[in-house]
């Protein structure tokens, strides 16, 4: 019985025991690898044509050796144009040797070796449990924590206000605010009298809550601003 089957983009026509080389199988060599494209099947005139492959047909092969072909050197030259471009290929080839040819969706009677593919989707299904389950086990506390982290960054990356462009004002001048304060104020957009004079109750209650001063210091810097602003 003889069977024509397709793999690596190339088709062979193979029989039990026939040694083959074809373009690498990711196996290591004593395993049994199943090629399930079988494009047709025979013995002697009578042959089984497949549309494209034959339903429940199987070749099984057993890999004896991984190996290279020769070097092929591709060399390109353009005549007066002072180009030249040589490319090498030396193509990966599995030396296997046919061990049965299987019909009627027949199981073979020696297993084939596991595909990289699916060890490494086991691995990466293990690793993404594990990672779950350390992910439950943190601590609640632990986890609330970062995310007030997070939320403090964002808050302290955004100011309260925009700082007006020009040179700022010596907030210290302003009775109760001493060097700290103004800092503080600078780093919120706060930078000049007129702004403080500017506030509404609104901004008040804003500084009021994001800030370490009560409502009434910043109304009395206020008042002092407003002073200040007509110099």
């Amino acid at each position: 019985m003889f069977a024509v089957i397709k793999t690596g983009g190339k088709q062979y026509r193979v029989a039990a025991n026939d040694l083959l080389k074809i373009e690498k199988v990711e196996a290591k060599v004593g395993d049994i690898v199943e090629i399930g494209t079988v494009l047709a099947h025979g013995e002697g005139e009578n042959v089984t044509f497949g549309a494209p492959f034959v339903d429940g047909a199987l070749v099984t092969a057993e890999v004896v050796e991984q190996g290279k072909n020769r070097t092929v050197i591709a060399f390109k030259k353009r005549r007066r144009q002072n180009s030249r471009r040589k490319i090498g290929h030396r193509q990966l080839l599995t030396t296997v040797r046919i061990a049965e040819i299987l019909l009627g969706g027949a199981k073979p009677s020696k297993k084939a070796a596991a595909k990289p593919e699916a060890k490494a989707e086991a691995k990466a299904e293990v690793a993404a449990e594990a990672k779950a389950e350390v992910a439950a086990k943190e601590p609640k506390a632990k986890k609330e924590t970062k995310a007030e982290a997070a939320s403090g960054e964002e808050a302290k990356a955004a100011p309260l206000f925009k700082a007006p462009k020009g040179e700022p004002d010596d907030l210290t001048v302003i009775k109760g605010i001493g060097p700290v304060a103004a800092k503080d104020l600078a780093e919120q957009g706060i930078i000049t009298f007129a702004q403080l004079a500017k506030l509404s109750d609104k901004d008040v209650a804003k500084i009021d809550e994001h800030m370490p001063f009560s409502a009434d210091q910043i109304k009395d810097w206020r008042e002092q601003a407003k002073e200040l602003a007509k110099k």
